[in-house]
């Protein structure tokens, strides 16, 4: 973890640090070594959260551009009793999820009915052949236009099982597919949820947007207003054009 509690207060780790978990309350071991990104581990090898993964320097670089109180936020389910870290929580309600590693769908739903606001950001570079799919799908794609917006349209069938894996979330999810170092030049794509059954739509995303639309309590409007009416744009798109390729056949039917 990034964080521990000194008197409540959160702190990172230094060495010879001492802190407590946010969530289960036992001490832990500050790691400061020079190899791994500075953090906090349990004494034991498991983490107190089952959904925790260790943290890498991709976690950091997109954790490090929200406020501090907004990260590693515990969130509570009142009815349950149940509790877990989130990566980043915002004011207006948003978790935010950065997966590193690859999740099994059962947890990936599980995560979505419990924190009910999410968004996921994905990592695409933790295999070079997971980005190069990526790109041959793009390439091969159709463009879309809402407005300014360019929406890329490709089959549902595509080459990339890292697309595909995702492909059936009805939530926010962005995928990552640079390398960074600043967030200014960062470019991420979020995938509409599900259109239609043969196609999917991608969207290019300025990280800094994404960023500032959370921070300027944006989200809520992209989400639950500006995303539906794409949404809906295009399910009529792909209406007009079935019946176009349906009265194509008819008129060439009638041809023979």
């Amino acid at each position: 973890m990034k964080y521990a509690l000194l008197n409540n207060n959160k702190i990172e780790a230094t060495k010879s640090a001492k802190g407590l978990c946010p969530l289960c309350g036992v001490e832990l071991i500050a790691k400061c070594g020079e190899i791994k990104i500075h953090h906090w581990a349990h004494k034991n090898t498991s983490h107190c959260d089952p959904w925790w993964e260790n943290e890498t320097e991709w976690h950091r670089f997109w954790k490090n551009n929200f406020p501090k109180d907004w990260q590693e936020v515990i969130h509570r389910d009142p009815s349950t009793g149940e509790k877990h870290i989130a990566d980043v929580k915002t004011d207006e309600g948003w978790t935010i999820e950065f997966q590193h590693s690859p999740i099994k769908r059962v947890e990936r739903d599980s995560r979505n009915a419990f924190y009910s606001k999410i968004v996921w950001v994905v990592n695409g570079t933790r295999l070079e052949r997971d980005k190069i799919q990526f790109e041959n799908c793009i390439k091969n794609s159709s463009k879309v236009m809402f407005g300014d917006i360019p929406i890329y349209k490709i089959n549902a069938e595509c080459e990339s099982s890292f697309i595909r894996n995702w492909s059936n979330s009805t939530n926010s999810i962005f995928f990552d597919f640079q390398p960074h170092s600043n967030i200014q030049s960062s470019l991420i794509w979020f995938l509409l949820p599900k259109v239609s059954v043969q196609f999917l739509y991608l969207i290019p995303f300025s990280g800094t947007n994404f960023i500032e639309l959370h921070q300027t309590k944006g989200y809520d409007e992209l989400a639950l207003k500006i995303i539906p009416t794409i949404i809906n744009f295009l399910k009529k798109n792909e209406n007009n054009g079935a019946q176009i390729r349906y009265n194509t056949q008819i008129n060439n039917r009638r041809r023979w």
